[in-house]
C-alpha cells in the first residue's frame, strides 16, 4: 500500500469514534436490534452476534490488517465460535471503511454457499449506502435467521439456551 494511501487509511480510522457509531445506531436502535436477535433465536438453535466498530485499532492499522481480519478476531473475542452446535454467526460492520463481514461457524457454514453470504452482504451494503444502518442490520439478521431456522430448527417443545448475549457489541 503506498504511503499516502496508508496515511489516509490511518486518519480515516482514527477520525471516527464511538460517537459516530451512536449517530449511526442510537440506543433505541441498538435495543431494537437486540430484540430482533432474541426473537430470531427463539426459532432455531443458532446464535447471532452483531458487532459495529467505528475504526480499526491502531495495531491493525500498523500491521495493515483488514476488516475481515478484525471480524475473525471479534468472532473469537465475542466467543461466537463457542456454541454447542458450532452454529454461531457474527455480523460485523466497520464504519471507517464501510466494510461488512459475516463470519459463520463451521456448523452453519457447511450448509451455506459463499454466494448466499454475499447476497446478504449486498443487501446490507445497499441499505448502509443510503444511511439506513438499522434497516440493513435488521435485513441481515432476518436473512441469517432464515438460514439458521432452515438448518438448525428447534425441536418441538425445546428452547434455545441463549449461549451468547443478544445485545450488539458497539465499539
Amino acid at each position: 500500500m503506498p504511503r499516502r494511501n496508508r496515511l489516509h487509511r490511518i486518519v480515516k480510522h482514527r477520525w471516527l469514534d464511538e460517537g459516530d457509531v451512536r449517530r449511526a445506531l442510537d440506543e433505541a436502535a441498538v435495543k431494537r436490534i437486540e430484540e430482533r436477535v432474541a426473537a430470531s433465536e427463539r426459532r432455531h438453535s443458532g446464535e447471532i452476534r452483531v458487532c459495529v466498530e467505528a475504526g480499526l485499532p491502531w495495531s491493525y492499522l500498523w500491521k495493515r490488517l483488514t476488516a475481515r481480519d478484525r471480524a475473525i478476531t471479534m468472532f473469537g473475542k465475542l466467543r461466537v465460535w463457542d456454541t454447542a452446535a458450532n452454529n454461531g454467526v457474527l455480523i460485523y460492520l466497520l464504519l471507517a471503511e464501510h466494510a461488512i463481514e459475516i463470519v459463520a461457524d463451521r456448523g452453519l457454514n457447511a450448509h451455506v454457499s459463499h454466494e448466499q453470504w454475499q447476497t446478504i452482504v449486498a443487501g446490507m451494503r445497499e441499505a448502509f449506502r443510503a444511511g439506513r444502518f438499522e434497516e440493513g442490520l435488521h435485513a441481515a439478521i432476518d436473512a441469517v435467521d432464515r438460514l439458521l431456522a432452515a438448518h438448525f430448527p428447534l425441536a418441538a417443545g425445546t428452547d434455545n439456551p441463549n449461549e451468547l448475549p443478544n445485545k450488539p457489541w458497539v465499539g
